[in-house]
């Protein structure tokens, strides 16, 4: 395993499901909130790292994942640009298979640190929380390949349990799709100047949405039956996205220390 720095320039966050990284080269990154392992690769010429947020010798439920970590390491490795992959449940009939391009989110989140600055107050901005840029390389990969997709806002949940028919009734009047690790990430990313953007994959209906019972069965046999549709999206995402930031995500903190 090796140990050494390494400038990395687009990491990819992947959720469960997501095995792409098996054959890569692994890495410790020392954090100050804790060790990631990283998953080194080239992909389109360019030196990518995989951080898989599950991974761990048991499953890590969502609840309990490492956040900051996972965070400061795409940060201490020298990415800048973070593309987040993201299982998720429909609230507005998308099909199961499909993608959803996160444009927004709501955090129903209680429990997880989800900021840098403990001892000091910093009012990041949110108001743009998905990098435009990655976005649209997003929306160009979901293109050329020819896959489905639509754009939305993503409802952050606690879990590891599903949500109850009363809750999707209530998040679905202001979200499309609810899943249950997007959210304290993207603000991380945010608090650290990072270019961030996920790509939700539809995995099931919501609660309620149908008769039927939801599984974790269900949102692993999607994603995995996905891997190669995936792959295919995040490399063609990866060659789109452009060395030079004109976004305004490199400015997320001005303004916002007091």
């Amino acid at each position: 395993m090796k140990k050494a720095a390494e400038n990395v320039e687009i990491a990819v966050l992947g959720g469960v499901g997501f095995n792409s990284y098996r054959d890569f080269e692994s890495m410790e990154v020392q954090t100050p909130y804790g060790e990631v392992t990283a998953y080194l690769t080239t992909i389109k010429g360019k030196k990518i790292a995989v951080i898989p947020r599950h991974a761990g010798n048991n499953h890590i439920p969502p609840h309990r994942i490492n956040y900051r970590a996972n965070i400061w390491g795409v940060h201490s490795l020298g990415a800048k640009h973070v593309i987040s992959t993201n299982s998720v449940g429909s609230m507005r009939g998308h099909p199961v298979g499909s993608f959803v391009v996160l444009d927004d989110f709501i955090d129903f989140t209680r429990n997880r640190p989800s900021t840098f600055y403990d001892d000091t107050t910093v009012h990041v901005d949110v108001s743009e929380p998905y990098c435009p840029d990655i976005r649209m390389a997003l929306r160009g990969a979901l293109e050329k390949n020819g896959f489905s997709y639509t754009e939305g806002v993503y409802a952050c949940t606690e879990g590891p349990r599903f949500e109850t028919r009363a809750e999707i009734r209530m998040m679905s009047q202001f979200a499309d799709v609810v899943g249950m690790t997007g959210v304290p990430e993207v603000i991380l990313a945010k608090e650290l100047s990072l270019c961030y953007a996920s790509l939700a994959i539809v995995t099931n209906q919501a609660c309620g949405m149908t008769t039927q019972k939801l599984t974790a069965d269900e949102v692993t046999g999607v994603v995995g039956k996905s891997q190669e549709a995936i792959f295919e999206i995040i490399a063609d995402t990866i060659e789109n996205i452009q060395g030079i930031r004109n976004c305004r995500c490199r400015f997320a903190k001005e303004g916002a220390c007091l």
